[in-house]
């Protein structure tokens, strides 16, 4: 059981309505969907995904293969200013044989303290059964905007995907009133890590069908403050965690193999570290698991998780909840710093 991969392409390849796209992706500043839109003038883009661990490498799948001959004409080897001006690499790349392993061969933790991640807490059932009921009676009585795999709503500030950022000027309001219950029990985490009273005024709502996952990325430090709320609602999923020693995602050809992204503690690039996450669990990123450490959700239907096979449910819903920024981040990571960079 596992997501279907593809092969990078060995001399040259058959055409295919699939393209393998180097030196583009999450891991270089491109979410999936910018990607998807850039590729999408060329033809209907049936999918965007991850083409191995380094998150500098797509594959863009085409509904059909004159869509993908015309993208690669028009966009290899050549700078696009839609994706920050970078020259991609393209190939036509085809279905492989092997598949991701359900797990791919991370231990998975039940308890933040067992990561050994400064600053990364997790209270498990946060909230009730009914008042995880009554908050998604809420978000789905409201309207969802629409992206490539998933539907969000946003609250207080628009997180705007392009960009990854906020615009401080847009302020669409209070937090609704049904998150008034979470707000009101946040003063838990302060026994754990921090003092002083933090108002927060952003909140992004995701639900992820069955299968869906996030594209790994650390929250944009100019963009919100140090702390970072996740509740999970409705289904369960694993999260994994990679701090790079240098700072940021390779963005060379040379980058990690399968291998070594599989066994992240052999590895001199990144660590890697993985948590359950059940429904009506809060999640806290906060100090240098804010700041240091890139997350993500993997792309799975059924994680593994102290030998037992779990499921995903048929929806995930996420409560994101954060302060908004009003000047330069100063924190103390610089060299993951947009700010200081």
């Amino acid at each position: 059981m596992g997501l279907p991969r593809f092969k990078r392409p060995e001399g040259t390849s058959e055409p295919s309505s699939n393209l393998y796209v180097a030196n583009c992706g999450p891991a270089v500043g491109l979410t999936l969907d910018t990607i998807e839109t850039v590729f999408g003038a060329y033809g209907q883009v049936k999918g965007v995904h991850l083409a191995d661990e380094s998150g500098t490498r797509v594959i863009v799948s085409y509904h059909d293969e004159k869509s993908a001959e015309s993208a690669l004409k028009a966009l290899n080897r050549r700078a696009c200013p839609e994706l920050g001006g970078r020259s991609l690499h393209i190939q036509y790349s085809v279905p492989s044989v092997c598949q991701v392993a359900v797990n791919d061969s991370v231990q998975v933790s039940t308890e933040a303290s067992e990561l050994d991640i400064p600053g990364l807490y997790l209270i498990h059932d946060f909230i009730s059964a009914k008042e995880e009921e009554e908050l998604l009676a809420a978000v789905d009585s409201g309207p969802w905007q629409k992206l490539a795999k998933r539907k969000v709503q946003h609250y207080g500030y628009e997180f705007h995907y392009n960009t990854r950022n906020v615009n401080t000027n847009q302020y669409l309001g209070e937090l609704p009133s049904f998150l008034s219950p979470i707000l009101d029990k946040m003063s838990v985490f302060q026994k754990l890590c921090y003092t002083e009273t933090v108002l927060l005024d952003q909140l992004t709502v995701n639900e992820y069908p069955l299968g869906v996952g996030l594209a790994p990325h650390i929250d944009t430090h100019s963009a919100f403050e140090g702390l970072i709320f996740s509740l999970s609602l409705a289904g369960p999923c694993i999260m994994e965690f990679r701090k790079y020693s240098t700072g940021v995602w390779p963005t060379s050809a040379d980058t990690l193999s399968d291998e070594e992204a599989q066994h992240s503690d052999k590895s001199s690039k990144f660590l890697r570290r993985a948590i359950y996450l059940p429904p009506r669990s809060m999640l806290l990123l906060s100090g240098e698991a804010r700041y240091a450490w890139h997350h993500y959700i993997p792309h799975h239907k059924i994680d593994v998780v102290n030998d037992s096979r779990i499921r995903r449910g048929l929806r995930r819903v996420s409560f994101t909840i954060r302060k908004v920024r009003k000047g330069p981040c100063e924190c103390e990571f610089p060299e993951y710093c947009d700010s200081q960079k």
